[in-house]
């Protein structure tokens, strides 16, 4: 259990454990606190000890005369077996067992492990310089986009339009004809071949004739 030990100033030290499971532990001079503190220099709700991966720190809750470490004021401390920090005047010693600081040892290299590696950001020249040579010649080098080739698919449209209408065609001479040949019993080709003909064959106009002079 991680123990810590408060001293007032000209009293004996007060000893206190915790489970490691404990995820906070206030301390003030309030009675409300788990550490109760009764000293001038502590405020009312003046610190909490907070469990974290890997691991426990000590945060001011906004008190007078804060927390300390090496004599300088600190926002955050983070805990470490054998060290001493000051609440006001008063001395606050941490210390974790060997068992503990195994877990919690396991814990932190939980936390650390690497992350996704982020994509690659293209160096400034000047630091491309301080490269080895075969690195520097690799990050001069463009980096090249691949882009897909869109298949050419326009002349087979053209060639689908021109069938379409193709076949539009016969279609169209194919209803003409059938109409045709029901109406006159004859084939459109045929009729059309045979007017063809007759226009061949047609006689030219005869030339007009003179006028005779009056005698």
């Amino acid at each position: 259990m991680p123990r810590v030990i408060i001293t007032i100033p000209e009293q004996n030290a007060q000893p206190y454990r915790f489970q490691l499971d404990r995820k906070v532990v206030k301390l003030g001079r309030a009675s409300e606190n788990e550490i109760v503190i009764d000293c001038g220099s502590v405020s009312g709700k003046h610190a909490e000890m907070e469990r974290v991966d890997g691991g426990y720190v000590l945060t001011d809750l906004g008190s007078t005369n804060g927390i300390k470490h090496d004599g300088v004021r600190q926002q955050k401390i983070s805990l470490v077996s054998g060290m001493t920090a000051m609440l006001g005047d008063v001395s606050f010693d941490f210390s974790l067992s060997e068992e503990e600081l195994e877990i919690l040892s396991n814990e932190e290299s939980v936390d650390k492990t690497p992350s996704a590696r982020e994509p690659e950001a293209q160096l400034p020249s000047a630091a491309v310089e301080d490269l080895p040579r075969p690195e520097r010649e690799s990050a001069r080098k463009p980096k090249r986009k691949v882009i897909e080739e869109e298949p050419a698919d326009s002349g087979s449209g053209f060639g689908m339009a021109i069938l379409f209408f193709a076949l539009a065609a016969a279609a169209f001479y194919a209803g003409i004809s059938i109409r045709h040949e029901k109406e006159t019993g004859e084939s459109l080709l045929k009729a059309i071949v045979n007017k063809e003909e007759i226009q061949k064959e047609a006689p030219m106009s005869e030339e007009p004739k003179g006028v005779e002079a009056a005698e």
